[in-house]
């Protein structure tokens, strides 16, 4: 089931903006905006030399008003609450299509914590396949067939819109039909002439005319009426000026922009240029022609770097900044771009045949000049941490689109750190896996082959990419990137060096992660020997490093060392940074757990109380790390025996949390579910049910019936339902945790095998027992097909129906 519907409808991406004096096209559009049409997937692309219907004399040019057909469509469906989903993806590449996904899995209450967005992507594929639910996915500005590969949305209740400058053959497939979308028909082309030329009735005198000169682009035509409306002219007097302009600008080619669409930019351009404030038309659409054509971040065009460029003036300031708003503001007025001033993420829109003829006619000297402003101008809209995956995403894609244009431009003398941010934003929830890979595998080339393997920066990209791969769980080959960064920087820094010491501890990390523990911990020990020489003992990063070798210690059965090393750690850190520094009660809160790991209940125990004792002091009882280290606390005591401890614990914990963060916050609910199982561990089901069962309505309400921690909350609650011998309510709430589990978390996921096993045996105490056998059988067939025959649970599952069968 989908997430409950008091939380549609969602709108997830950002909707460019209307024209201004759209018109839904009933000739020409498809009747596109008329509804949903579910199943369906429409691909709108320019029409083939020859189409019916419009004006256009020429295909495969731009300007037909593919996007804003999508757009009428978005918004009708919208403004009539047709859907409960909307989602409108930037598509122009395969990281962009992720991202937004991602995305909209966010917006649903469908991610699960730490995965990555490729998941998160997956899942929300999953869900439009199952959903019953009305929704509609817009795909703007596909540009490879590629970037599609396995993320085609499909299902029966909803419909897909593309929009792309490929042939209909490139994106044609099952399901999928292309409409080849021409200029406006003569009606159409006078109607919207008629409806933004109202100054005077002969204003409109000679407008069919005027749009049979254009070929009816609606692009070409809208910065016609602009100009009309701007100079108070006429259609008449627009048309001579057209005619001449088009001869001079006969002799110019550019891909996919026809000789009218020129004509008409260059007249939109010259007018806008003089108007106020004077001067700052050109540079403006210069600097945004840079970046993409599907939303330029509102702090991009502003920043101190753009209005420099853009005024002319290095100390720009706030005045500076009014001038540049209202350069574009005259450029969305002539035709020449949209601005969406609420959104500051994409507020504002080129066409790309307005982007390709800016980029024709600047001058080669200037174009230099605008590729350091523009990247500059990235690298102060972004921000260091914080930013929103819709802006994060902007950002890269007009990185993206500047570092295609620029070239070799932003390798001068090395490599812009415009480049290295974007690559690293990869990395920031939601995590682009694959797409991090594949961009750092291509700045690892670059830098290699421009600056030379030992730079600083082919460094840090081989770096980048061993992280890429880790987080991807492609651990082998992060392993090999890592090592290979490391040989690199002890070869050229020294091995003593802060950098080669920091590659080292990578190394280690990346060797613990793929099992090979022992190498890891030698690793580990040279570079807390190296940090110690160079920070200190109780140094943060030597206390860090500390901290991953006492736990490789402990993953190895050095249960000894890694106690020593906790104990030597905290006496470091008392000594030198006092008993309430961070630091050093994080030491303490580590020691603790090495205890109750090996364990020593009654140490580990102490340990907490005095960590509890100290965080109170130093920050209260309310501190988010306050509330972390009671719980805990409530969990040692739990461990070690003493119930009635550890229920007045987690009771202290669920209140709190309840009070400082409110009952829907997820940690509130985990405190909920900690408390119900204290309960429950201590004989007081009574108590233990209306918690679950509370977790279990929270999580619901909050992330929907078919979220993974929805579903394994109903299957404990089914247990302890179990455990009370409420077996009805039991058997209830195991099926519909199998009927919404199956589906998400795959039929060869362990967690859902465990619940269908649990039925079984539910169905075996109830007396269904032929019931709980087939069940058992079906999960055996899974556990072999996807564990494998030798996996742990296949075993269980084989001794389990061994049993019944009896």
């Amino acid at each position: 089931m989908s997430p409950q519907p008091a939380t549609a409808p969602i709108l997830s991406g950002s909707v460019p903006p209307l024209a201004v004096g759209f018109q839904p096209r009933q000739e020409t559009g498809f009747r596109l905006a008329d509804g949903l049409r579910p199943g369906e997937t429409f691909l709108l692309v320019s029409a083939a030399a020859g189409d019916a219907g419009g004006m256009t004399a020429d295909g495969g040019v731009g300007g037909t008003g593919k996007t804003q057909l999508a757009v009428g469509f978005a918004h009708a469906l919208w403004s009539s609450r047709a859907v409960d989903l909307l989602v409108w993806v930037g598509a122009a590449s395969r990281t962009a299509i992720v991202a937004g996904y991602a995305q909209a899995a966010a917006d649903l209450g469908l991610t699960v914590a730490d995965e990555t967005a490729d998941d998160a992507a997956q899942r929300f594929l999953d869900w439009l396949r199952r959903t019953s639910q009305p929704w509609a996915v817009v795909l703007d500005g596909v540009a490879a067939p590629p970037d599609l590969d396995g993320l085609w949305p499909k299902g029966p209740a909803g419909q897909v819109v593309v929009t792309s400058g490929l042939r209909a053959a490139e994106l044609e497939g099952p399901g999928r039909v292309a409409y080849g979308v021409p200029g406006f028909s003569r009606r159409e082309a006078v109607g919207y002439l008629n409806s933004r030329l109202v100054s005077f009735p002969d204003q409109r005198i000679e407008a069919l005319d005027l749009a049979e000169d254009i070929d009816g682009l609606p692009i070409a035509i809208a910065q016609a009426a602009a100009v009309i409306i701007v100079t108070e002219s006429t259609c008449r007097e627009y048309r001579a000026e057209y005619a001449q302009r088009l001869r001079t600008t006969a002799p110019a080619i550019i891909d996919g922009c026809p000789q009218s669409l020129l004509a008409t930019w260059s007249l939109a351009v010259e007018y806008a240029h003089e108007m106020p404030p004077t001067g700052l038309a050109w540079p403006a659409l210069a600097l945004a022609a840079v970046f993409d054509t599907g939303g330029i971040p509102a702090a991009v065009l502003t920043s101190p770097a753009a209005c420099s460029y853009i005024t002319g003036r290095p100390d720009a300031g706030a005045a500076q900044q009014n001038q540049v708003r209202a350069a574009y503001a005259t450029l969305e007025q002539l035709g020449l771009a949209s601005v969406d001033s609420a959104n500051p993420a994409r507020t504002l829109w080129l066409h790309g045949t307005v982007r390709a003829s800016v980029r024709a006619y600047l001058a080669p000297g200037s174009v230099d000049q605008v590729v350091q402003a523009a990247a500059a101008a990235l690298l102060e809209a972004w921000p260091e941490s914080g930013a929103s995956s819709e802006l994060s995403q902007a950002l890269r894609d007009c990185t993206a689109a500047l570092r295609v244009f620029a070239g070799d431009l932003l390798w001068k003398p090395e490599a812009h750190p415009v480049l290295l941010r974007a690559g690293m934003s990869l990395a920031e929830p939601p995590v682009l896996a694959d797409a991090a890979i594949g961009y750092w595998q291509a700045m690892a080339s670059a830098c290699g082959h421009l600056l030379g393997p030992g730079h600083a920066q082919a460094v840090l990209a081989r770096d980048r990419l061993a992280d890429s791969y880790a987080a991807a769980g492609r651990l082998a080959e992060a392993l090999s990137a890592i090592e290979a960064a490391l040989a690199d920087r002890e070869r050229a820094l020294g091995p003593q060096h802060p950098d080669t010491v920091a590659a080292r501890v990578n190394a280690a990390r990346s060797l613990a992660a793929a099992g090979r523990t022992p190498e890891a911990i030698a690793l580990y020990e040279q570079a807390v020997a190296a940090r110690e020489r160079l920070f200190g003992p109780a140094h943060r990063e030597t206390l860090a490093v500390r901290a991953q070798l006492a736990a490789a210690y402990s993953t190895a059965g050095r249960h000894g060392d890694s106690l020593r090393l906790h104990e030597q750690t905290l006496g470091y850190a008392e000594r030198e940074l006092g008993p309430l520094h961070a630091d050093t009660m994080t030491a303490r809160a580590n020691l603790a757990g090495v205890h109750l790991a090996a364990g020593q209940r009654r140490e580990a125990v102490v340990g907490y109380q005095r960590v509890l004792a100290d965080r109170e002091r130093a920050s209260g009882s309310d501190h988010l790390e306050t509330l972390t280290v009671r719980a805990q606390l409530a969990n040692a005591y739990r461990l070690a025996g003493k119930l009635k401890e550890a229920v007045a614990e987690y009771e202290r914990v669920l209140a709190d949390r309840s009070r400082v963060l409110g009952e829907d916050h997820p940690d509130t609910i985990t405190a909920r579910g900690n408390l119900a199982f204290a309960y429950r561990t201590a004989g007081r089901l009574k108590e233990a049910v209306p918690q679950y069962e509370r977790v279990v309505a929270d999580r619901s309400r909050l992330l929907g019936d078919d979220h993974r921690d929805t579903i394994a909350s109903r299957a404990i609650l089914a247990a302890a339902y179990q455990q009370a011998r409420r077996m009805r309510e039991a058997i209830e709430a195991y099926e519909r945790a199998v009927a919404d589990g199956d589906p998400v978390l795959g039929a060869g996921d362990v967690e859902a095998l465990t619940t269908r096993c649990n039925l079984a045996v539910a169905y075996a105490e109830a007396g269904r027992l032929a019931e709980g056998v087939k069940l058992l059988r079906g999960a055996l067939a899974d556990c072999e097909q996807y564990l494998g025959p030798r996996h742990p649970m296949t075993g269980a599952v084989r001794d389990q129906l061994r049993a019944a069968s009896k």
